[in-house]
């Protein structure tokens, strides 16, 4: 299996448009830290507007709030939200890019099961996307870093500021982007069941994405009809379950706790949810493709 998750991952990897999603994530996070590199300030104001009455902030406080760790919360915020669409150009392809290109049934004529075929490909796939992810992680939190420095992190709340101090920064990244690897998957392991049923790699990227769009949009809507029935199924609600890692727990005097996350049980939840939608995704597609009549 080992070589053939080898051979999979050469396919992948030797397509010129596999580099299309590093490029623009590149090109995103560059643009992000360029235009904060010369215009931070009035991004952290109009990020405080909101706290100005309330607290006293003076220059100094507000240039150090923006260092390496903020931007890379920002880009994580805002790239988070396209890259199911990267994802999507390689899992949405698997299978059907190889019956497009009618190497299916050759591929099949190896000694090898369907299932074993399928978990080779949902690898790669995973792989991809993991790859995508460090990829996003070595530009945004580690060129922010040689950008703009550190310091501690300011995060804004509903409630008002938190500050984790910066040696308590680094193991929360390592956990979200951790987190981030799992909802990214749970969209790869969608597009892949959706591939299944096509010949056509457009189909699976289009219907995922619509997915996903749709998906995201109940999930942000503040109807309680929604809030009590559909959101807490949907996998999208899940997928920014990331930020409760900076989000700290308060002792009695409001003081925030060192190493602390506000609501731990929370974030396993939804990350069991997501867990159960790759598993589900996944196994249905195997159950399908071993009925799949590839000879027509």
């Amino acid at each position: 299996m080992w070589k053939l998750l080898q051979i999979e991952l050469f396919k992948i990897f030797k397509r010129p448009r596999t580099y299309i999603a590093f490029g623009a994530i590149a090109a995103i996070v560059f643009l992000i830290q360029v235009a904060l590199k010369f215009d931070g300030k009035s991004y952290i104001d109009l990020l405080l507007s909101n706290l100005d009455g309330s607290f006293e902030m003076d220059d100094e406080f507000k240039s150090k709030m923006l260092n390496g760790y903020l931007i890379c919360f920002v880009i994580l915020n805002t790239l988070l939200i396209q890259m199911p669409l990267l994802v999507a150009l390689i899992a949405g392809d698997s299978i059907a890019g190889e019956a497009n290109m009618g190497t299916l049934r050759l591929s099949l004529t190896k000694p090898i099961s369907r299932t074993e075929y399928m978990t080779v490909k949902f690898l790669a796939s995973v792989i991809y996307t993991v790859g995508l992810l460090l990829w996003m992680a070595l530009l945004a939190l580690l060129g922010s870093i040689l950008i703009f420095g550190v310091n501690d992190m300011v995060i804004l709340r509903s409630r008002g500021l938190e500050v984790i101090e910066s040696f308590d920064v680094w193991w929360r990244y390592i956990a979200a982007f951790g987190y981030a690897a799992v909802a990214l998957t749970t969209v790869s392991a969608l597009a892949f069941l959706l591939s299944v049923f096509a010949e056509n790699s457009i189909g699976p990227i289009i219907a995922t994405m619509s997915i996903v769009i749709v998906f995201t949009i109940l999930s942000e809507m503040n109807i309680p009809i929604y809030d009590r029935t559909v959101k807490p199924y949907l996998f999208t609600s899940h997928m920014v379950a990331w930020k409760g890692f900076f989000y700290m727990k308060s002792n009695a005097e409001g003081a925030t706790i060192t190493g602390s996350i506000e609501n731990m049980p929370a974030i396993l939840r939804s990350l069991s949810i997501l867990v159960i939608y790759i598993a589900l995704f996944f196994s249905t597609a195997v159950w399908v493709f071993r009925r799949k009549d590839i000879l027509t």
